[in-house]
Order: structure tokens, then sequence, then C-alpha cells
């Protein structure tokens, strides 16, 4: 896996608010229930106002001149208000909680249906930490922001609104004075917003950086451990830590002057109106119920105020994970569909490399001119050094990689004129190091074909020789085996991902190494099944064991990128130099296990 976390640090991120209405986007499928909240927000901060003069009127109407029937007309009217106001906060507090989640849903299964959708030189470039990291903390910052946060901000505005509204009735002077710090408040929001937003998304970065760090060492805990690295990758750990934690205190400290700041301003308009307005009514320019109401009203005032450079933080801290987000759900699909894109076409499994040219980094070509025609029904061994070429040229045929040059066909079609589906449907692909899910062995099995029968899985156990120890597991077929196959041996995850290749009926195989993993033995009871599958079907082979190269009809040998040369064993023995040292290196090889074993019994 390239390290390529600065690939995403380093492009371009899109303008602010065109992510924030990006973000914003998610909410078009709620509409109908983001404009119930916010009827219902408004109606209670309507409910809260009302109470607050109605306060102010009991104290005018009924306290001072001590007119209890209005008293008790009053309280149950409040009662009734608040009753109102109670229905709307629950019910406005329920739906926003399953918009939320409604949200985080959709954008969870947008981002992961990309990733599926993206091609391996995607995962080639990039940290599976840095892409853990987004579908999960950058995930939840949106979610929480989207489904509660442009609620509150609906409902402070319109408090905001309303309650200035409703001052200006009460005394138009006070109302001005009370308002006199939005400017300054507004202006702090601003420099808030602008110097946290970059400081957030740095924060949300090495956050990844850290769950990168801890993905691997938990993937890789039999390596730490076998080598004694424990010490070392807890420091290699502690070091990702501190950078977050200085990025975090330096996100706090900004949080830490400024919020409390912009919470200071409102008590300055507080303390006016209390002077003036106590002026007011010291002189009888005001009831005292009206100053007691207005005064209410500007603590109501204060505290959406207050929460400003909260929710800004939040947006700034949504858009910043949002940017994340996009930057992989913005990845394009090297490899997908053409327009035109048709299935494969019948046929036996003639597969044709025409003038192949490859590169994974531009200038620096893995394959190099390679023609190399393949019959239908013919087992062809690719034999090479490392490095020259065999494994990629391989890849080429289900499409995993696109050619740089030249063309890749399959009874006639261009791989790339053909729907990716339907191609791969037909390929059988077995890697030197098989991946199984966490999951019952029969659903490995299946895993490529959509409700596989019984008797379909245990007939490719049988063909890939694994049908024995299978039925020898606790449950059977249906014993669920450990993340990654971890609780089987090397040699029973290669026959299960063997039988997993051979249940979809391929009319074309590819084994990546795939007996490399088991013993002599065992190798023997899967070349037996080989060779019965490998009838009627087209075969490459990556091999290195000289018993594997035997069940090819025609050897091919790459060097260094480049078709060296072609032809049976016995031609090459003779006319090629590569193939000479590669089989009498492998004949040496053989011949020191055989003596090694010999001595050892």
């Amino acid at each position: 896996m390239v390290n390529d976390t600065k690939d995403f640090v380093d492009a371009a991120p899109a303008a602010y608010r065109d992510t924030f209405a990006r973000l914003l986007g998610f909410l078009r499928p709620y509409k109908l229930s983001l404009t119930v909240s916010m009827v219902l927000a408004a109606a209670s901060q309507a409910a809260s106002i009302a109470l607050i003069v109605i306060t102010g009127t009991v104290i005018n109407d009924a306290i001072k001149p001590h007119d209890t029937g209005k008293l008790e007309l009053y309280i149950v009217l409040i009662l009734v208000i608040g009753l109102v106001k109670a229905v709307c906060m629950v019910g406005r507090r329920f739906i926003s909680g399953r918009q939320a989640l409604g949200v985080e849903y959709d954008m969870r299964n947008s981002l992961y249906a990309h990733l599926q959708r993206l091609s391996f030189g995607f995962y080639d470039r990039h940290q599976t930490g840095q892409l853990m990291s987004r579908a999960t903390i950058d995930l939840q910052t949106v979610r929480f922001f989207l489904g509660y946060g442009t609620i509150f901000f609906f409902q402070h505005v319109t408090t905001l609104v309303g309650v200035t509204v409703v001052m200006f009735v009460y005394d138009w002077q006070l109302a001005l004075l009370g308002l006199a710090i939005t400017p300054i408040l507004v202006g702090l929001a601003y420099r808030y917003s602008h110097i946290s937003h970059p400081v957030l998304r740095d924060v949300q970065q090495k956050m990844a950086d850290v769950a990168t760090v801890a993905e691997e060492n938990i993937v890789g805990v039999h390596v730490v451990k076998s080598f004694a690295q424990e010490q070392a990758e807890q420091a290699k750990f502690e070091v990702r830590s501190q950078s977050v934690f200085r990025q975090s205190v330096l996100a706090n400290r900004q949080r830490a002057f400024y919020v409390p700041l912009i919470s200071f301003i409102p008590l300055l308009a507080q303390a006016g109106v209390l002077l003036y307005g106590g002026y007011q009514v010291i002189h009888g320019q005001m009831a005292i119920g009206d100053f007691i109401a207005f005064n209410l009203l500007l603590s109501m005032l204060v505290m959406p105020l207050r929460m400003l450079g909260m929710w800004i933080g939040q947006a700034q801290r949504a858009t910043a994970s949002g940017e994340r987000i996009f930057q992989v759900m913005d990845e394009p699909e090297e490899v997908t569909d053409a327009p035109d894109a048709v299935d494969l076409p019948a046929g036996d499994g003639v597969v044709r490399f025409e003038n192949v040219s490859f590169a994974y980094v531009p200038g620096r070509l893995v394959l190099e001119e390679i023609d190399l025609p393949i019959d239908a029904g013919r087992t062809v061994a690719l034999i090479g050094h490392t490095g020259s070429g065999k494994t990629t040229l391989a890849s080429l045929v289900p499409r995993f990689y696109d050619v740089l040059e030249g063309r890749v066909t399959i009874d006639g079609a261009d791989v790339r004129d053909v729907k990716l589906a339907s191609l791969r449907s037909q390929i059988g692909v077995i890697s030197q190091d098989p991946f199984l899910f966490s999951a019952a062995v029969r659903e490995n099995i299946g895993f490529g074909v959509t409700a596989a029968t019984d008797a379909q899985v245990e007939q490719a156990a049988r063909l890939a020789q694994a049908h024995e120890f299978i039925a020898k597991l606790p449950d059977g077929y249906d014993t669920v085996i450990g993340e990654r196959g971890i609780t089987l041996s090397g040699g029973q995850r290669q026959r299960i991902a063997i039988a997993r290749a051979l249940i979809v009926d391929p009319r074309i195989l590819i084994l990546d190494d795939a007996t490399a993993s088991v013993d002599a033995t065992t190798e023997a009871h899967i070349r037996l099944g080989l060779r019965e599958v490998m009838k009627g079907r087209t075969t490459i082979i990556i091999a290195h064991r000289l018993s594997t190269i035997a069940l090819a009809d025609e050897l091919v040998v790459l060097e260094a990128g480049r078709l060296a040369a072609r032809g049976t064993h016995e031609e090459l023995i003779e006319t090629s130099p590569v193939y000479r040292e590669i089989y009498e290196h492998g004949l040496l090889e053989h011949e020191l296990v055989e003596q090694v074993e010999a001595a050892a019994s």
C-alpha cells in the first residue's frame, strides 16, 4: 500500500461555501421533515416568547392590581402554552433525530458505493486507515451538523428575529441598546470562522493518521509481536497522537478565546438595558412588568448569540469533514463500463494480448509491447524473475487495470468494451494470498454465485480438494471462520479460495502462485483437482514451483516487462537462457529440500 496521505491533504480543496452547499444537498430528500422540524422549532420559540409576554402582563394586570381572577386565567393560559411548547419540542427532537440518522445512512451508503466502484489503482495509492477515518469520524461529524445543527441554527435565527420584533414593540430605544453589540458579535464570529476552518481540517486529517497506524497494527499484530516491536509501534502511535494533541490544543485555544468572548459581549448589552430600563422604571416611564418581560426577552436573545460561536465551530468542523469525504467521493472511476458496453460474447476463452504496454506510474513501464495469443482451452504458465510483470499481465485480463497502449481481447471482444460484471463473471482468479471473509465456509465458497446450492458448494470444494478438511470442522460447511480466515491454515485458506473461483464455472482461470502456501502432499491433491477443472478452460498460471509449471501446455517467459521466450519446456531449456536459469534454480531448490527432508528423517 502506497502511503499517500499527502495526496489527500495537498489536493486543492473546494471553496468553503461550495462544500457547505454540497453538504446541504444531502438534506434534499428530507425537505418535508426538515420543514416540519423548522415549523415545530419556530412554534416552540414563539411559545417561549408568548410565555415571557404573558409573564409581564400578569405582573401589570393581575399581581399589581391584586386581581386573582385574571391571575388564575393567565396561569391556565401559561400551562396551555407550556404544553404546546413541550409537544413541539418532543416532535422536533424526534423528527430531527430521525433525519440525522437518515442523512448519515445516505452518506455512508453513497461513500461505500463509490468505494466499491473505485479501481485497484485507487487502493494501491491510499491507506485503509485514511479511508476508514472518512467513513466513520468525518461522517459522524457531518451527520451531527446536518441532522441537528441546521435545525438549531434555524431555531436561533427565528428566536433572534422574533425576540427583536417584540423588543421593538416594548421600547425601540431599549431594543436598539440591546442590539448594539450585534455587529461586534458578527465580526467576531466571522473572524473565528476564518481562522478555525484550516485548523479543524488539519485535526481531522491527523486523526485519520492515528486511525491508519492503529488499523495497520491491529491487522499486522502477528508481525509486530513476532519481531517484538510493540514498543516501537507504540512510539509511532504516540508520535501521531501527539500531533493530533498539538493541533487539537491549537483549535481548543482558539475556541477558548473566541467562544467566551462571544458569550461575554451580550452581557454588556444586558448591563446597558438594566441601567437604562431601570432608570425608566424609577421615573415612571416604563411599567415594571414590561421591564421584567423586556429583560427576560433580552436573556432569551443572549442565548442564541452566545451559541453562535459554537454552531459556527460545528459548521466549520462539518465542512472540514465534508471536504475530506468529498475528496474520496470525487475520485474518478479509472476502470468503468463504457457508455456502450456490452456483455462478453459467448466463446471458448480465446485471450489475446495485442501490443500491450502498461505502467502503474506514468513514465515507468511495467509491461512493454506484449504480443501474446492464448488459444481456447490452453494452459499457459507465465515464468520470470520477480518484478518481470507476470502478475500485472494476468491482472489485465479481468481488467483490474486498463492498458496504456494496445488492447486485451477475450473471444474477439476488447475487455474495455465489455461490461465489467459480465467480464469478471467469466474469469476465476485465485491469488497467492487469498482473502476470506469472517463468515461461514459455505458463504465464502459461494461468494461469486447468488444463492449457490449446497450441491454446488460441495462440488467446488471437492474439486479443490477441500471437502475432506471442511467436513472435519466443528460445524462443517456452516463453520464460521475468523477474520481473513485466520482460524484456518494457509493451505486450507488456499483450497477454499480455489473452490470459490471454481463455483462460478469460469471460461478462464488465473492462478497466481495458487499453490505456494500448501505442502507438497496437498499440492499434489490440488493439482489433480486442477487438471480436471482446467479441461476445456483457458488457464493462465503464474508459478515458481516446477510441479505447478508442469500443469501448463506452454510456457511464456517474461523478462523486465517484455516477452522473452515462448514454447514447451524442452524447447525453452535449449533456447532461453532466462528460462534455463529459472529452471536450474528450481531444480537446485527442489533437490535441497529433498536433502533436508532426508536428513531430518
